[in-house]
Parts: C-alpha cells; sequence; structure tokens
C-alpha cells in the first residue's frame, strides 16, 4: 500500500487522484514542548494520535526583543544570528525526520522575516518605523532574511522534505494594498521562499491572516510554493483561491475557531462535508492558521478521518 508520503505526493501529480482527501491540522504546543527530547515526544504523539497526512514540525524560537531599537535607523544595528542560535529547533527537526520521514512528508514551519521583526520590536513599532522610513528598516530586514536563509539551508541539509512558509504583513491590519508591503515585506519573504523552492518538493505558501483579513491575493500570485493555504473567509475553489493558486493544489478550509475546536463529532464531520462538497479535486484539507493550543486532539482525529473517508 502506499504510503501517506507517497500519496501526498500524489497531490502535487495532477494525472495522478490520491486515494482519499488528504488532512492535517497544526497546533502550538505549550511550553513544557518547546525544547529537547520533550518537543520530539510531542510532535510525534501528535502525528501519531491525529493521524494526519504530513508532520509540521513547530518553529518556536522567536528572535529576541531588542529594546535597543529605538528608531528606524536603529535597524541598522540588528546583529545577524548563527547557526547556533537554531540548535534546538535544528536537533528537533533532525529527530523528528529520523522517526518518521519513511512514512510521511516532514515539513518545517517557517515564519516570515516581517514576522520575525515584530518579535524583534513589537508589532506597533515595526509598523511605525516601516511608515516612518522604510529605507531604514530594510536594513535590518535583510539582516533577518541573512539570518533566516542561514537556518533554511541547514533545514534542507538535514533532509527536510519542505517547508510551511507563511507571509504576514499583507493583511488590512498591516499594509494591505500598500507600496510598504512591496518595498519591505515582499522582497524578503521571496527571497527565502525561493531558496525553499529550489531545493525541496513540498513546500506550504500560507498566506496568514492570523491579525486581519485580505482586500486582495494578487500581490501573492507570484509567490513560490507547491500547495497554497488561504484565508478562511475564501471558500475552496472560489475565484479568487484558484487565481493566486494558478493549478497548484489548495490548502485550508475549516475555521480554526470553528466546530473543529469546539464543536461534537456530528458538527465537525458535517461541516468536512460541506468543505469537501466545495473542493477543487487537489485539495488538502487543513485550518486557516494553527488551531487553539487547547484543542481536543479526538477532535482532529475526527475530521482526519472525516476527509479519509469521503471518497
Amino acid at each position: 500500500m502506499t504510503n501517506r508520503r507517497e500519496m501526498v505526493l500524489d497531490l502535487l501529480r495532477p494525472e495522478r487522484r490520491t486515494r482519499h482527501v488528504p488532512a492535517a491540522f497544526f497546533i502550538h504546543f505549550d511550553e513544557r514542548y518547546r525544547q529537547g527530547q520533550a518537543a520530539v515526544d510531542r510532535h510525534l504523539a501528535f502525528f501519531e494520535h491525529t493521524g494526519m497526512d504530513v508532520v509540521k514540525v513547530q518553529y518556536e524560537d522567536r528572535f529576541p526583543l531588542r529594546p535597543e531599537i529605538q528608531r528606524p535607523a536603529d535597524w541598522a544595528r540588528l546583529p545577524v544570528y548563527g547557526l547556533d542560535f537554531y540548535d534546538n529547533q535544528l536537533r528537533i527537526l533532525e529527530q523528528v525526520l529520523a522517526a518518521t520521514r519513511d512514512d510521511a512528508l516532514v515539513i518545517q514551519t517557517m515564519y516570515s522575516p516581517f514576522m520575525q521583526a515584530c518579535t524583534t520590536v513589537g508589532r506597533d513599532v515595526l509598523k511605525a518605523h516601516i511608515s516612518a522610513e522604510p529605507e531604514a528598516v530594510c536594513e535590518g530586514m535583510a539582516r533577518i532574511t541573512e539570518s533566516m536563509l542561514a537556518y533554511v539551508r541547514a533545514c534542507i541539509e538535514l533532509g527536510v522534505d519542505g517547508f510551511y512558509a507563511s507571509s504576514q504583513g499583507g493583511d488590512t491590519s498591516m499594509f494591505a494594498g500598500s507600496p510598504r508591503f512591496e518595498q519591505c515585506i515582499k522582497p524578503y519573504d521571496l527571497e527565502l521562499m525561493r531558496e525553499m523552492d529550489g531545493a525541496c518538493r513540498f513546500n506550504v505558501l500560507h498566506i496568514c491572516d492570523y491579525w486581519g483579513g485580505y482586500r486582495d491575493l494578487a500581490p501573492f500570485r507570484d509567490y513560490p510554493g507547491h500547495v497554497v493555504s488561504t484565508p478562511h473567509h475564501l471558500e475552496p475553489g472560489s475565484t479568487g483561491v484558484e487565481d493566486i493558486a494558478a493549478g497548484r493544489p489548495t490548502m485550508g478550509g475549516m475555521d480554526r475557531h470553528g466546530v473543529i475546536a469546539t464543536g461534537s463529532r456530528d458538527a465537525i464531520e458535517a461541516e468536512v462535508a460541506r468543505v469537501l462538497a466545495r473542493a477543487p479535486e487537489r485539495f488538502f484539507l487543513g485550518a486557516d492558521c494553527t488551531l487553539p493550543g487547547d484543542v481536543s486532539w479526538d477532535n482532529i482525529r475526527i475530521a482526519v478521518d472525516a476527509a479519509h473517508q469521503a471518497r
């Protein structure tokens, strides 16, 4: 029998049909499970319990707060972090790969340079700096990207199958429709994503709506990614989603705060059926972003099983 690994790769082959609708949902594990062996064990337990079709390694080592960055000009002082900064993450990935890669694709969560800049100074400060002096902030964005590129290359060397690469900052709460997105955010997204695209076989472009919605997804039309994960307010198979996907499989369909978080078995199964009735043939069931951390793993298993039984 074809294992989960080959089944999901069939999603990328237009001439093939997957034996069932692949599905996966993701959560952030709490602080006890973000370092070392505890993190590895939690990832493996979550994968086995939920029965989902890919392993996504969470990324929890955010860039540290830098209170010395007070003005836009201060971004030139931001250090470039070496691989030692990523040691915990790389060790977790290496062990998860060793345990699961024969059965399933393993993808690494990758936050955008913009998101790491947010953790460096705070979201409101970053927005103010970009609005005031975008060229100065770009110096910092370039340094962040240089550091993250080293990490991406280290993951590739370990044998990761791909990345779940998020893009933030183009939503309505930040720089939707603004030239600041094109100047200060998009070029650094693309530099990382093109590195991933050149080396990996299963990358997910995640257009993240964690902070707000989108008026237009057109800025993401030229973003690489083998699968496109879209915001919840856009129905699978809709014109807007298909335009951005441009023939690529899409992922999502379920509201992270909806019935999968709090509903009954019947409600979850009904929602999966509703989503799949509208979804295109090449579709990966998931949520619009990470589920609440206290979600029942059994609820996730119900949704995954419902997707698997849909064909």
